[in-house]
């Protein structure tokens, strides 16, 4: 996606016009956020998706260049790449509506054959700005090749269950949790019923995150406490640097610690991919 975002001291309601603060253009989109991030942990990223045969197709292919991540299950597409319409708010709160464009025309037998023809892949990270059934395809394939999956069920929509058992751990925040499970996650008894026998976390935002583990076990780590300038691609930067911990050999405690740290940092930067901290930075994370 490229993320066309303003800044606002406050959110206009129906039929109001307000000034602005700034407007920006950057790189953004969940599953290039958190490739991007990996990439600045020090990951081999390979990125499988399709971009506009257009100008902000064009600056995402060389985005990906400079930063190292490899694109050769990039394909381009005549439909407009994707967009995201960003505001943010004084408290760095932020509301999206992404148009997928040409993400939505990502093929299943394409998502197969970079998962099962990727040399040395441990894990497989998907979000929902493609189409759940090329997710469900390139997870089958990354399961029968051992690998772990990580699904971001954001933006949300109702998870196929068979999608549901082919990741082995999924990943929403409050909002998205609450959509899945009907409940806000509150308290332990509505955190262990979710997803028995399955791993997942829940990103709580400036609270930090709580671990639901397979066996039941429920952990809650705090965030640093940080002034927040604009919280997106936060949670993207927890996925992305989550993913690379664990195929780092990370437990899962000590990856969702890095997780944290590191999207608390992006918080107090403006932009998606342009708060997030360089690999030195991150390496006096862990």
């Amino acid at each position: 996606m490229i993320d066309l975002t303003a800044y606002v001291k406050t959110i206009p309601v129906a039929g109001q016009t307000l000034e602005g603060d700034l407007f920006t253009t950057g790189f953004g989109g969940k599953g290039a956020n958190q490739a991007v991030i990996a990439a600045h942990c020090g990951a081999e990223v390979h990125f499988v998706g399709k971009l506009g045969n257009d100008l902000f197709g064009d600056s995402i292919a060389e985005n990906f260049d400079s930063l190292g991540i490899r694109s050769n299950f990039v394909d381009r597409s005549d439909t407009p790449n994707g967009v995201a319409h960003i505001w943010v708010d004084s408290n760095g709160e932020n509301r999206i509506v992404i148009i997928p464009g040409a993400n939505y025309e990502i093929e299943s037998k394409r998502a197969v054959e970079a998962i099962t023809s990727i040399k040395d892949l441990a894990v497989v990270v998907a979000q929902c700005e493609i189409k759940q059934e090329v997710t469900l395809a390139a997870f089958s394939a990354a399961k029968k090749r051992g690998c772990l999956t990580i699904l971001n069920p954001a933006p949300y929509q109702p998870l196929s269950n068979e999608l549901l058992e082919l990741s082995d751990w999924i990943i929403p925040n409050e909002t998205e949790f609450k959509e899945l499970c009907g409940q806000l996650p509150t308290g332990d008894q509505i955190l262990s019923s979710f997803r028995p026998g399955k791993n997942s976390i829940v990103t709580l935002g400036s609270e930090g995150a709580v671990l639901i583990a397979d066996d039941g076990v429920i952990t809650r780590l705090a965030a640093p406490k940080t002034t927040a300038v604009d919280t997106t691609g936060a949670g993207d930067a927890f996925v992305g640097t989550f993913a690379f911990a664990l195929a780092s050999g990370k437990s899962s405690i000590e990856a969702m610690n890095l997780g944290i740290k590191v999207a608390s940092m992006t918080v107090t930067r403006k932009g998606a991919q342009s708060s997030y901290p360089s690999q030195t930075e991150i390496a006096t994370l862990s």
